[in-house]
């Protein structure tokens, strides 16, 4: 359910850190899942020595999961799949056929626990599709939906190493003296032809690939400040020497650097030839169309009660998830903020979203009460003018919101379209004002069925297929901002 909110900003212009603060913490063990519906990851433990993973979270995703415990017996439904699964075995049913597991099931508070290892023989009976595993990096694959890479060296002036992929990317970046990282938390990225390539290059020398705990990082060492840009729609990552250090090489003077903000009121920070305080108008390069997906929510922070069991928080991530491959059918990269049970802070989750340089920002929320949906765009305070480069926090979205108030009525009358009730508002509510981009909130409220249909994967397909079609009929419009 939407809210205002009046938590204090906590220097969030410091908060471009990454995609990677929706993900779970790095010390915590998990298991990645790639597939042509949804791509997951989901915590992983230790019983009796060995890995397990909970069955039901891997199978949900994928398809209509319903499951029964009794006594010692636990039964799972997937799609019109039976099976059953018996505590202290290591030996299950699918089908009316025995299949061996790796080790014994477990049940735990009524949640049934498989080995990591007995996957790849029981998701090809549910799934009909081939099984890959990593398994000394927990990265399961199901069909053919690995995305590969490729590297070509261009020695011009200044030098590229420019990486093409087989499918749209969406990593996560790093940099340090001398290494850019790039990690692939949510891309089903294989390892080239071999895990390290050389350059004859003395700017950038080394290209090393690697996976660990559920993810893949590409790492590009040199002998400079590295920097990355994307292009071809997130097909294409061009590695470069940085402006600093090509102007430094050649004897030129640096770049100017930023101001700090002002004690006060936060500020954002843009960087020359990204967005700026001008807006829309203002000339940009180099933008993904890339929209990001977040389902609200996470963690101790249930959101509303939807009914006695179903929680605001679950409702927006399966919402989440449609969206991001209703989306993907029509060619648009998308990200989620989360994609599992974590918790954000609103400071986190917009600084995230415009770390990406997104074409469009939607967040996700569920309500038990009304019908059809609302879709929200900001209601934004008196305008803070900000200084010099620096944007005001709280009024970040000004420049956009035109775009925004467009963006919503499109959406509307898709819904409309798809015999969903909708209506457009404006709420002074957090993160929209602190975006940079045309961002607006959807939040789905009950059908015909009542709050429990909210849960109905055909309610949320008909709303995520409406949203994917809005965006795609706006493609160009939201492709064309800074």
């Amino acid at each position: 359910m939407l809210a205002a909110t009046t938590r204090k900003a906590t220097a969030p212009w410091l908060a471009v850190l990454l995609l990677l603060a929706a993900a779970p913490s790095a010390d915590e063990k998990r298991i990645s899942i790639y597939s042509p519906v949804a791509t997951y990851n989901l915590p992983v433990v230790d019983r009796n020595g060995r890995e397990y993973v909970g069955l039901l979270e891997t199978l949900e995703p994928l398809g209509r999961v319903n499951t029964q415990t009794e006594r010692q017996h636990w039964r799972l439904r997937f799609n019109d799949i039976d099976s059953e699964f018996v505590v202290g075995r290591a030996r299950a049913r699918i089908r009316g056929r025995d299949v061996d597991l790796a080790s014994p099931f477990l049940i735990e508070n009524s949640r049934g626990l498989v080995a990591v290892s007995s996957l790849t023989a029981l998701l090809p009976r549910f799934v009909g599709s081939a099984v890959s595993f990593h398994e000394n990096s927990r990265r399961l694959f199901i069909g053919d939906v690995a995305t590969h890479v490729t590297a070509q060296m261009d020695t011009s002036n200044p030098p590229r190493l420019v990486l093409n992929f087989s499918a749209p990317v969406n990593p996560t970046i790093a940099t340090e003296p001398g290494k850019l990282r790039m990690l692939f938390a949510r891309d089903p990225l294989v390892q080239p032809g071999t895990s390290s390539l050389s350059f004859g290059d003395r700017n950038i020398t080394q290209a090393n690939y690697e996976e660990d705990n559920g993810g893949a990082e590409l790492t590009i060492l040199g002998n400079a400040p590295l920097m990355a840009s994307f292009s071809n729609s997130g097909r294409t990552i061009t590695v470069t020497p940085s402006p600093q250090a090509t102007s430094l090489a050649s004897g030129g003077p640096p770049p100017p650097t930023g101001q700090n903000p002002a004690a006060g009121q936060p500020q954002l920070q843009t960087q020359p030839g990204q967005i700026s305080g001008a807006g829309p108008a203002a000339a940009g390069a180099g933008r993904r169309f890339l929209v990001v997906i977040d389902p609200a929510h996470g963690g101790d922070e249930r959101g509303a009660a939807l009914t006695g069991t179903l929680a605001e928080k679950d409702v927006t991530l399966g919402f989440a998830r449609l969206l991001r491959h209703e989306l993907g059918t029509r060619g648009i990269s998308a990200a989620q903020l989360r994609d599992g049970d974590n918790s954000l802070t609103l400071d986190q989750r917009a600084g995230a979203a415009n770390s990406e340089h997104a074409a469009l920002y939607v967040s996700l929320h569920a309500a038990s009460q009304g019908a059809g949906a609302r879709v929200y765009t900001a209601l934004l305070p008196i305008a803070d003018p900000g200084k010099g480069i620096l944007l005001a926090w709280t009024t970040a979205q000004s420049p956009s919101l035109p775009l925004s108030q467009s963006v919503s009525a499109v959406i509307v009358a898709q819904l409309q379209k798809n015999q969903i009730p909708a209506r457009r508002s404006s709420a002074s509510l957090r993160p929209l004002n602190n975006l940079l981009m045309p961002a607006v909130a959807v939040e789905l409220a009950p059908d015909s069925s009542g709050p429990a249909g909210l849960a109905s994967a055909n309610y949320q397909q008909r709303a995520a297929s409406a949203i994917a079609d809005a965006v795609a009929s706006l493609r160009d419009q939201l492709g064309a901002q800074p």
